[in-house]
């Protein structure tokens, strides 16, 4: 098992990860994650068709507050906890082995799940965009398979490398959006510039639930700032700074850039344009503000930026493997380090395979690649990640109420407390309204869409069961390996 001498120096060579990641190169890697441009383009329209409609912007900045609040407890316990597991190492330490081990099945279900569904938007969209320009109409599995391909590759490599494509992707697509914001506001809009968004009645009209789930959704991935711990520069003062550069960007971004998208064809018309095709409406709102040429860049934009959405999170979802590994929750094989690349290989290949037979279950089972990939498994991460932050919040409390080590009340106690309470509503929120996520529109309880939703829900209930329960077998069957634990994920 891997030892720290202090904060951000390992020891082992064989299974420790090292770099030299500044606050930039981490704030690229987890604002990729969140994907900007898949986000206004494709989760966006779906927030405001199925969400809360004119209101849905507004979404953005609630989810933002909720989430800095978060943040704040987040980043007081990177300093005091210098781990890379995160999520699953801040609950071990507040809250015991078994809960941590709990926090680590969900959050391996989060980053599984909103991976393989941007693989399935990104199939859906490469699918189209071939067969639009002439091309031949292949099946979108087999281009998200390709992605997978070209991801495993790049996540095998050095993390040097993962974060230069991400950068140079990150700031293309987040300058052709602010492009189309700008052109909206110079033109005035469809129906003049307003507030509307934001009125209280906008924001809680259709159905709020799956809007906020849209919105919760889109920053998935700032939290993972605290995994690239062992390859940051200087992980003491890297990670916070980069956790709320993260946050405080995304949220400004997204609210920003989707009240724009309103603007563009005014509060009046903006459901119609939506409903539609939700699928293009990013599209035909470029075409209208930048032209053929603008439409162009965003399709293929698009594209990349879903490209460098599931690279990122791949690289997340790997350094959660080596930490578990190194934990000793999974195999010691996936702990193991590239002698050249210095990369989580092994736990690169599994994530590759993993994802190549959820693509291939989605394929036999012939789903749809948006409205039933995209749109469930995007809103079982949400829920998951919700609860698990939430969870995070109530543990970064009671450590610091029991170690006494930081004894700043607003970072240690009443952020983490507000945090929790925004999480939760959000949570109930997201479960009320599942339903209609997977298509039950009519409230009506048809017994297909009841038995999935109760299906993805039961998802977020067995994952930390299973963590539970394999705390339980370590503890009877190899009392010294759990007694160990507490080095990775505290006791």
């Amino acid at each position: 098992m891997t030892k720290l001498e202090s904060p951000g120096v390992v020891t082992s060579d064989r299974r420790a990860l090292r770099g030299s990641l500044g606050v930039t190169a981490i704030v690229f890697m987890v604002v990729a994650a969140a994907s900007p441009l898949t986000v206004i383009g494709g989760a966006a329209p779906l927030g405001i068709l199925l969400g809360n409609g004119v209101g849905f912007p507004a979404l953005y900045a609630i989810s933002a507050v909720i989430l800095l609040l978060f943040a704040v407890g987040l980043a007081v316990m990177t300093r005091h906890v210098p781990k890379p597991g995160a999520f699953f190492t801040y609950v071990g330490y507040g809250l015991g082995r078994p809960s941590g081990l709990a926090a680590a099945w969900v959050a391996m279900l989060t980053y599984t799940t909103i991976q393989v569904s941007v693989y399935g938007y990104i199939g859906y969209i490469l699918s189209v965009t071939v067969a639009s320009i002439g091309g031949p109409t292949i099946a979108w599995w087999l281009y998200s398979l390709a992605m997978i391909a070209l991801v495993g590759i790049l996540g095998y490599r050095h993390i040097d490398l993962s974060s230069k494509v991400l950068g140079v992707l990150l700031i293309a697509e987040v300058g052709i959006v602010l492009l189309m914001v700008a052109a909206v506001m110079f033109s005035g809009g469809a129906q003049g510039l307003s507030l509307e968004p934001f009125e209280p009645a906008q924001i809680v009209s259709g159905s709020p639930g799956v809007g906020l789930m849209f919105a919760i959704a889109a920053f998935i991935g700032f939290e993972a700032t605290a995994i690239f711990r062992d390859e940051a520069r200087d992980p003491n003062r890297t990670i916070p700074r980069a956790t709320y550069a993260a946050v405080i960007g995304i949220g400004i971004f997204y609210t920003l850039a989707s009240w724009a998208m309103v603007m563009a064809w005014g509060p009046d018309n903006i459901l119609d344009e939506a409903a539609a095709d939700p699928g293009t409406l990013i599209l035909r709102t470029v075409s209208r503000y930048l032209g053929v040429a603008g439409e162009i860049t965003v399709n293929v934009l698009l594209i990349t930026s879903m490209f460098a959405c599931v690279l990122s999170f791949h690289n997340v979802i790997t350094r959660y493997q080596h930490s578990m590994s190194n934990a000793g929750v999974l195999p010691d094989k996936v702990a193991a380090v590239h002698h050249a690349h210095l990369s989580p290989h092994v736990s690169s290949l599994v994530q590759t395979v993993t994802s190549v037979v959820l693509i291939a279950v989605f394929a036999l089972f012939q789903l749809d690649p948006v409205l039933q990939v995209f749109t469930w498994f995007a809103g079982v991460a949400t829920l998951a990640i919700a609860i698990l932050m939430a969870v995070t919040s109530v543990a970064v409390i009671v450590y610091f109420l029991r170690t006494k080590k930081d004894r700043r009340v607003w970072n240690t106690i009443v952020a983490p407390a507000l945090g929790f309470i925004g999480l939760i509503v959000s949570a109930v929120l997201i479960i009320a309204y599942f339903p209609i996520m997977v298509g039950d529109v009519d409230g009506q309880g048809s017994p297909v869409f009841g038995a999935v939703s109760w299906f993805l829900l039961a998802l977020v209930v067995v994952f930390p069961l299973l963590g539970y329960a394999q705390a339980a077998w370590i503890k009877h069957r190899r009392p010294a390996a759990y007694a160990k634990l507490i080095d990775t994920i505290g006791g």
